[in-house]
């Protein structure tokens, strides 16, 4: 399924389309999907107009119901990546899936970063070996990419550790809004580059430095939710996968179980697909539960992270 250009709507001309494209209006979706206020002042048009082009838009992109044989087809292409652990893709229901969000969260050294960087190499091995061989889109918030480490990984996966590296597309980002940017500039990178993963690691740490105090709270989860709501689109459009890592608050006020709980919200609760809870253990030991999943039961899985690797 591809999005379509805009020029495809009937009534944008060449200054029109510049202009909506300047202000983020780049496929036929992101058109259809907004409201004619939005239209008219990101392009300088009148309402009717922007109601005209907005229908347009939506005729051609049939958004209407389906039938669920559709949505069946839709998931029987749906590809996993393993994550390196047996216990782990089992818990998972058999790796990481394509078309869903699966976030990791948990303490510092809890392996998240190290799944993130695992993926990235799993994902270029063939299907019979739990890959998709495709590529990877890294986006870097906290200077946890290090490519001495994929060499590593690559070569105990048996991959070239050199051409690993160049199957990674890696971008540091340095604040919130660039980390949008770069969500949707790896767009390109999936309609040309066979892209088959994007992993942002992390999710929150951004945001929380951007938006600091309650008075920002608003704003930073509403900023949040369209970047996750982004990434979903991603996801679902071409078919990839998306691993997202998320950082743990402490909370003070609970006196049973566990003293943490993720950023995000309920905003992150409700966007990622699977959720995962990871935490250290003895040595190079950790422990992964998954807390939420549209279609499996909850459950844990214990693994390791070592010198070549994610491993059981």
């Amino acid at each position: 399924m591809t999005e379509g250009s805009i020029e495809d709507v009937n009534g944008i001309g060449e200054k029109t389309s510049e202009k909506l494209k300047e202000a983020g209006f780049t496929d036929l979706m992101s058109i259809a999907a907004s409201s004619a206020g939005v239209l008219s002042a990101a392009a300088g048009i009148g309402a009717d107009t922007a109601e005209k082009l907005i229908a347009d838009a939506r005729t051609k992109l049939k958004m209407g119901f389906e039938p669920a044989t559709e949505s069946l087809k839709k998931r029987q292409q749906m590809g996993r990546i393993t994550t390196g652990s047996k216990a782990l893709d089992e818990m998972l229901g058999g790796g990481i899936e394509t078309q869903a969000i699966t976030e990791m969260h948990g303490a510092f050294g809890s392996g998240k970063s190290q799944i993130g960087l695992q993926l990235a190499v799993n994902v270029q091995l063939p299907k019979d070996k739990g890959g998709l061989g495709g590529k990877a889109v890294f986006i870097d918030t906290e200077g946890t990419f290090r490519p001495e480490r994929i060499q590593q990984m690559a070569k105990a996966a048996g991959i070239n550790p050199d051409t690993a590296l160049k199957n990674i597309y890696v971008a540091k980002a340095y604040n919130s809004d660039h980390q949008v940017i770069l969500a949707e500039k790896s767009e390109e990178l999936l309609k040309t580059g066979g892209v088959k993963i994007i992993i942002v690691d992390s999710i929150s740490s951004a945001f929380r430095s951007d938006y600091t105090g309650r008075g920002t709270l608003a704003d930073r989860q509403q900023k949040l939710n369209r970047h996750l709501h982004q990434l979903q689109k991603l996801a679902d459009v071409y078919n990839a996968a998306i691993y997202i890592t998320n950082q743990v608050m402490s909370r003070p006020d609970i006196l049973f179980g566990d003293p943490t709980a993720p950023i995000g919200g309920h905003i992150l609760g409700h966007q990622a697909t699977f959720r995962v809870y990871l935490r250290k253990s003895k040595g190079e030991k950790r422990i992964g539960r998954l807390i939420d999943s549209p279609s499996l039961p909850e459950g844990e899985a214990v693994f390791r992270v070592l010198g070549e690797g994610v491993r059981d």
